[in-house]
């Protein structure tokens, strides 16, 4: 593990000259199927300075807690993806590898109920670093989805600077680094943030950039747009990457802790009409899934990429914006806003231009990592060289003095069969419930040749899906062919 001297020396070092290219890394990718599956070694540590592993979870005792015990640890068999993942560092020594807390499917309300004592704040904090510990990662990144929203409290804004100092603390006493990601909606920022109090207690700032725009919405827009389009009015004036950033810089984050995100990936409608092909079109549905991610008003870049050049998809780069979107009338009306090569660069640019930290993509995932489209990792490439003005070169290798990675990688642990429910596990990792879409199953085999199951709820607003094996919008899991028929309108 890296000293908190020279972490933060580096950090400051790219933060400054270099730049920044935080990638998370959506550890259920090892689940799909065909060319969309994705696991540690598919990762190119060579392109990134920061890598995170997404996502752990806030167990009922107010500790960190492992989501997918069965992929994530060594215990029972378990595929050991912790311990692969920060032993990615012997490919770069210079590359940082941070576990992310909490994202979308976990909801707000255990993390509000955590951050309002000091008590339960430090048995967080402490177990955190013992994970962390534990599995050799550098640092925390704190993703809970929203202060003050989704089931929060209104004491969550002060009570979330008050949980980042005494992580801050903790991490830091530990040669630790802490990040967070947080939101570009203005609506959320404002009810949930103090800027000051967060600026002060992070290392590095996250900004989603995305997600500004979806199938939620009844037209079509751009999910990540640089700028306002000249169209938007009211509220939409707000959902742009250049409002956001501005507004966070503005309210007292200090640009150079920003990380701009960029995603990779596209949110998709499905055209009412044939006719109304731009901005604005009339689309009340999500668009359909696609044959690696399986959700239905997304589709990963790669996905994206594959249809342009084999399905005939149409590219429209309109002048009004600085990013394409692309549609097919002929292959159900689809319609997705997304980044490319010029779009990423544009953004970096911009990213450079304002002293900024550097970029954020979500997810490593979903670039060409196969190079069916060009080069393997396009984007996250084009990002790099752009705000760097270099192009990529491979990592120093590590030296001679690197731990044995029996030395970090923990024991298999024996310990009694928990009977599962009658058919609940068919397989290792995460099954789904066919009966009931608001949680699912984890199932990890034990030492007598059975499985021990853990039952995992669905936050609310969400159900699970079985064909991306995430926690999903519960429209858009209610979009999926004969899914979750008791469980939808």
């Amino acid at each position: 593990m890296k000293t908190l001297p020279l972490l933060f020396a580096a950090l400051a070092s790219l933060a400054l000259t270099e730049g920044v290219m935080v990638c998370y890394y959506g550890s259920w990718a090892v689940y799909r199927q065909g060319d969309g599956k994705f696991d540690v070694e598919d990762i190119d540590p060579a392109i990134c300075t920061h890598l995170i592993f997404g996502f752990a979870g806030l167990g009922s005792d107010n500790k960190i807690k492992v989501l997918d015990p069965w992929n994530e640890l060594c215990d029972n068999y378990g595929k050991c993806a912790f311990d692969r993942f920060t032993a990615l560092k012997k490919k770069n020594t210079n590359l940082v590898t941070l576990l992310a807390v909490g994202g979308w499917n976990e909801g707000s309300a255990k993390y509000s109920s955590m951050a309002s004592s000091a008590a339960t704040r430090k048995i967080f904090a402490d177990s955190c670093v013992e994970m962390l510990k534990e599995h050799d990662f550098d640092g925390l990144d704190l993703d809970w989805e929203y202060p003050t929203q989704r089931g929060g409290a209104p004491e969550d804004k002060a009570n979330f600077v008050l949980l980042l100092e005494d992580l801050k603390e903790a991490m830091h006493a530990n040669g630790m680094m802490l990040s967070a990601a947080v939101s570009a909606g203005k609506a959320t920022i404002d009810e949930a943030y103090d800027i000051p109090g967060v600026a002060a207690n992070l290392d590095l700032m996250n900004l989603m950039s995305y997600d500004l725009h979806g199938a939620w919405d009844p037209y079509t827009h751009h999910q990540s747009g640089l700028y306002a389009h000249p169209d938007d009015t009211g509220d939409n004036v707000y959902l742009n990457q250049d409002f956001a950033i501005n507004y966070w810089i503005d309210g007292g984050m200090p640009a150079d802790k920003i990380a701009q995100g960029v995603p990779l990936y596209g949110r998709c409608w499905t055209l009412t009409s044939a006719d109304d092909t731009g901005y604005y079109a009339t689309a009340t549905q999500p668009g359909i899934a696609g044959p690696y991610t399986r959700s239905p008003g997304f589709l990963g870049y790669n996905e994206i990429c594959e249809a342009i050049t084999t399905r005939g998809w149409t590219v429209v780069n309109d002048p009004a914006m600085h990013e394409p979107y692309v549609y097919s009338i002929t292959d159900n009306r689809i319609w997705c806003s997304y980044d490319d090569e010029a779009s990423v660069t544009t953004k970096a640019l911009y990213a450079k231009d304002h002293g900024l930290a550097g970029m954020m993509v979500w997810s490593v995932e979903t670039d060409d990592f196969l190079g069916k489209c060009g080069r393997e990792f396009n984007l996250i490439k084009t990002m790099v060289e752009t705000f760097t003005g270099t192009d990529i070169t491979p990592p120093p290798t590590q030296s001679t003095t690197t731990r044995d990675p029996s030395e970090t990688t923990p024991s298999p642990i024996t310990k009694p069969p928990t009977p599962p429910p009658e058919g609940v596990c068919s397989k290792p990792g995460i099954n789904a419930d066919p009966d009931d879409c608001h949680h699912y199953w984890l199932c990890a085999q034990n030492v007598n040749g059975g499985y021990d199951a853990t039952e995992e709820p669905c936050a609310d607003g969400t159900l699970f899906n079985p064909e991306s094996f995430i926690c999903d919008w519960d429209y858009v899991v209610c979009a999926l062919p004969n899914t979750c028929v008791n469980d939808c309108p």
